[in-house]
C-alpha cells in the first residue's frame, strides 16, 4: 500500500511538472504572440496616424473646395433666386394692380349710392336743422307767449278776485251763473222764467233774482246773492290756520245769508207760491267748503224753507219744472187733438165712399171687357179662323187674355189690443164697400 502510494505520489509529481514544463512553454509561446501583437500594433498605429494625417489633409482640401463651390453654388442660387424673385414679383405686382384696380372699381360702384345716400341724409339734417331752429325758435316764442298768458291770467285771477269782493259784481256774477243754468236746464225766458222780479211785503220791496214759474200758475224765487268774501280769503290764505279760519267764517256768513232769506219769506209775497225758497250756489266747491266746516248747514237751512241747489242740483229741479209744462201744453193741446181727430175721421170717411165707388166702376170694367172678350172668340175668332183656312190670310190670330181678378174690397181691420183706444160715440161710423 505504501508502494502504491508512493507510485501515486510519483506519478503526480512527474504529472505536476510534465504540467509545469507545458504551462512554461505555452506561457513563453503567448509572450511572443504578445511581443509579436505589441510590434504589429505599433504598426499599426503608425499606420493609423500617418492616415489620420492624411485624413486631416485630406479633410482640409475638402473643406476648401467644398467652401469655394458652396460659394460659387450659393453665388449662382441667389442670382438665379434674385431673378425668378424678380420675375415672380414683377408678375405678382401685375395682376396685384389689375386686381387692386378691379376691386377699387367694385368699391367705387358700392360706396357710390352710399355716398348719394349720405349726401342726401345730410341735406334732409342740414333742412331738419333749419327746421328745428325755426321751431325752436317758434316754442320758446310759445312758451314766452304762454307765459305772458299766465302772467296775464294770474293778473286777471287777481282783478277777479278783487271785482268778486264787491257785492254788486258779485251778484251780477251769480245772476249770469244762474242764467245759464237756467237755459241749460231749457226754460226758455218767454214763458217759463222771469228775472229780477219786484216783491212788495211786509219787509218793504223785495227782488229776487229768478222768479220761476210753476204749472199751474205757482211761482218759485231763486236767490243768487251767495256771500264770498269768506271763500276768497280761503283760496288766497299763505297756510292752513288761515285758510280755516277764513273757511270757518265763509260758512258763517253763509248761514247768515240763509237766515236772511228765511225771514224775507218770499212765498208769501208770491201767491200760490211753495214755502220755499232756492238758495242758488253757483259753484259745487263753494257750498262743499261751507258744509266741511258747518255740516248741520243744510238742515238748518231746509229747516228754514230755504234749498241750497248748486248747478247740479238745479239743472234737475228746473228740467223737472220744465217736464211738468210739457205736460201741461200736452194737457192744453189735448181738445185739439181730439177735433183734429174728429176732422179726420170724417176726411176719411169721405175717401172711403170714394174709394168705394172706384171699386164698383172697376168691377163693371172687368165684366165689360169680359163680355167683349166672350163676343169676339165666339163671333169674330170663328170667321178669322175660316179665312186662314182658306188661304186668304197667313199667321195666326192671338187670342186675347179674359180678366180673372177682381177688386179688394176696403174693410176696416180689427186694431190690436194694445192699440185700442176710446172713441168718441159722436163720429160717424166708416161705411164698408158693397161686396
Amino acid at each position: 500500500m505504501t508502494t502504491a502510494l508512493l507510485l501515486a505520489l510519483a506519478a503526480a509529481a512527474v504529472a505536476a511538472i510534465v504540467a509545469a514544463v507545458l504551462a512554461r512553454g505555452r506561457a513563453q509561446l503567448l509572450l511572443r504572440r504578445a511581443e509579436r501583437a505589441e510590434t504589429e500594433l505599433a504598426a499599426e498605429r503608425r499606420v493609423t496616424a500617418e492616415k489620420v494625417v492624411l485624413v486631416e489633409r485630406a479633410e482640409s482640401r475638402l473643406s476648401d473646395s467644398f467652401a469655394a463651390l458652396s460659394a460659387q453654388a450659393l453665388d449662382r442660387a441667389g442670382s438665379s433666386f434674385l431673378e425668378l424673385a424678380t420675375t415672380a414679383l414683377g408678375r405678382h405686382t401685375a395682376e396685384a394692380r389689375g386686381d387692386l384696380d378691379a376691386r377699387r372699381q367694385a368699391v367705387e360702384s358700392l360706396v357710390a349710392p352710399l355716398r348719394d345716400s349720405l349726401g342726401k341724409v345730410e341735406n334732409q339734417l342740414g333742412a331738419l336743422e333749419v327746421s328745428r331752429r325755426s321751431a325752436y325758435a317758434g316754442l320758446v316764442e310759445q312758451v314766452r307767449s304762454l307765459a305772458d298768458g299766465q302772467d296775464r291770467l294770474r293778473t286777471e285771477t287777481a282783478t277777479l278776485v278783487t271785482a268778486l269782493r264787491a257785492p254788486s259784481v258779485r251778484g251780477r256774477w251769480g245772476e249770469l251763473q244762474l242764467r245759464r243754468v237756467v237755459e241749460m236746464a231749457g226754460m226758455v225766458e218767454h214763458c217759463d222764467f222771469t228775472e229780477q222780479t219786484t216783491c212788495d211785503g211786509d219787509n218793504g220791496r223785495q227782488r229776487p233774482d229768478l222768479l220761476v214759474r210753476l204749472p199751474g200758475g205757482g211761482s218759485v224765487a231763486i236767490d243768487a246773492k251767495v256771500p264770498l268774501q269768506g271763500y276768497l280769503q280761503a283760496v288766497e290764505a299763505a297756510d292752513e290756520g288761515a285758510r280755516r279760519l277764513a273757511l270757518q267764517a265763509h260758512a258763517r256768513q253763509l248761514r247768515a245769508h240763509v237766515d236772511a232769506l228765511a225771514r224775507k219769506a218770499y212765498w208769501e209775497q208770491i201767491k200760490p207760491a211753495p214755502e220755499l225758497v232756492v238758495l242758488f250756489v253757483p259753484g259745487e266747491t263753494i257750498l262743499s267748503a261751507a258744509l266741511e266746516e258747518a255740516p248741520e248747514l243744510y238742515d238748518h237751512a231746509v229747516a228754514g224753507s230755504v234749498l241750497l241747489a248748486t248747478p247740479t242740483s238745479l239743472i234737475g229741479l228746473l228740467r223737472t219744472i220744465a217736464y211738468g209744462w210739457r205736460q201741461e201744453a200736452l194737457a192744453a193741446n189735448a181738445q185739439q187733438v181730439c177735433d183734429l181727430g174728429r176732422q179726420l175721421h170724417t176726411r176719411l170717411s169721405t175717401l172711403v165712399g170714394h174709394v168705394d165707388k172706384l171699386g164698383r166702376a172697376l168691377d163693371t170694367a172687368v165684366g165689360a171687357y169680359n163680355d167683349t172678350v166672350g163676343t169676339f172668340e165666339s163671333r169674330v175668332l170663328v170667321s178669322a179662323r175660316k179665312l186662314a183656312d182658306l188661304k186668304v190670310s197667313e199667321g195666326e190670330l192671338d187670342e186675347p187674355r179674359q180678366v180673372d181678378r177682381a177688386a179688394r174690397r176696403l174693410r176696416a181691420a180689427d186694431p190690436p189690443r194694445s192699440a185700442v183706444v176710446a172713441v168718441d160715440p159722436s163720429l160717424p161710423e166708416l161705411p164698408e164697400r158693397a161686396g
